[in-house]
């Protein structure tokens, strides 16, 4: 009888050892998948692409060169299954951009970037509090106008957006709606020189207004709440495009010179958009796509280093690859998650 119960006893023993192996997490779950990405034409928004691209394929997914998409062919491309996914959409600044069948076919998924889609004015903090100014309004006051006008037309220079951008129209509504086109002077330059000039005039200790977006390498250059500021417009005007998302206009932003700001611009969220039956067979993408995250400070950096010619697809992948080894904890509890999620 000792004899039996011994065998009995080693044999569970041996059984429950073998549990782990019979059960083990596959650490490949996407294998033998090939995705379909796509990413935005702008480049700023290239480095959380190819980080989500080197997770999926830590997971075991052939992930295929990104198709860059303008925004609504993005979105079209992904209802209709031919696109997988993106890691570039701004919500809920691109919904108007979306097909009328999106939501049923697609998903936005997870949140890289809260609040990381950003638009509006910043003013040089030391001319912020020189001036005490909070608002597109304080360009109204003389003293304001003087210090900003390099021209010598009397109007505070704004070095604004080319002809042909979307951001000019709307500074152009917003010189008109809160009384500004004998006060202001939008600067409609090519934006990279004009910045360059801000900048220049920035560290010889000259007071600089600007218009910009984020993630983007001004403002890695340029960093809110320590170099600059952003500014409020005077009160929530939206046009008529932006009606259905004024609520997103006003928000908590880093770096403003109060909390909330009215930006003016509606303040988005950069997530994924993901075809939903893709989603669907990929269970472990979909868990990373869900638990991602990346600092807006970041990407600023990263695309800074572009701007300062780092911007070849193989430097694209460098950033990435540094990026994931200095969180290299935080990256290999995401791909655990997701593994497990596939199980």
């Amino acid at each position: 009888m000792k004899v039996f119960k011994k065998a009995l006893i080693t044999g569970v023993v041996c059984a429950a050892m073998a549990v782990p192996s019979a059960f083990a997490m596959n650490m490949t779950p996407g294998k033998g998948v090939t995705l379909s990405p796509a990413r935005a034409t702008w480049d700023t928004g290239f480095f959380q692409e190819e980080i989500v691209r080197q997770g999926l394929e830590e997971l075991g997914f052939k992930v295929k060169k990104a198709k860059d998409l303008s925004n609504p062919i993005a979105y079209k491309s992904i209802a209709l299954g031919d696109i997988d996914y993106w890691t570039n959409g701004w919500y809920p600044n691109h919904i108007s951009q979306t097909p009328k069948d999106f939501d049923e076919k697609a998903a936005w998924v997870g949140t890289i970037i809260k609040a990381g889609g950003l638009q509006g004015y910043l003013v040089s903090k030391a001319a912020v509090e020189k001036y005490n100014i909070k608002s597109l309004d304080d360009f109204k006051r003389p003293e304001v106008k003087k210090a900003f006008d390099k021209n010598g037309d009397g109007k505070a220079d704004l070095t604004a957006c080319p002809p042909g951008w979307g951001c000019e129209n709307v500074i152009a509504h917003h010189m008109k709606v809160y009384d500004l086109t004998d006060h202001i002077n939008p600067v409609k330059a090519a934006y990279n020189a004009g910045m360059a000039s801000a900048i220049g005039a920035f560290k010889s200790g000259e007071p600089i207004f600007f218009y910009t977006w984020a993630p983007n390498w001004t403002t890695g250059k340029l960093v809110p709440g320590k170099d600059v500021m952003w500014i409020n417009v005077p009160k929530i005007i939206p046009k008529e495009s932006q009606k259905p998302m004024a609520e997103y206009m006003t928000g908590s932003v880093p770096g403003a010179v109060t909390d909330p700001v009215k930006l003016g611009f509606v303040i988005s969220d950069i997530r994924v958009a993901a075809n939903k039956k893709f989603l669907a067979e990929n269970p472990a993408a979909k868990k990373f796509f869900e638990i991602f995250k990346l600092p807006a400070i970041d990407v600023n950096e990263q695309n800074s280093r572009m701007h300062n010619g780092e911007k070849s697809q193989k430097d694209i992948e460098k950033h990435a690859s540094e990026w994931i080894k200095s969180h290299q904890t935080t990256w290999n509890a995401w791909l655990s998650e997701a593994r497990k999620a596939a199980m």
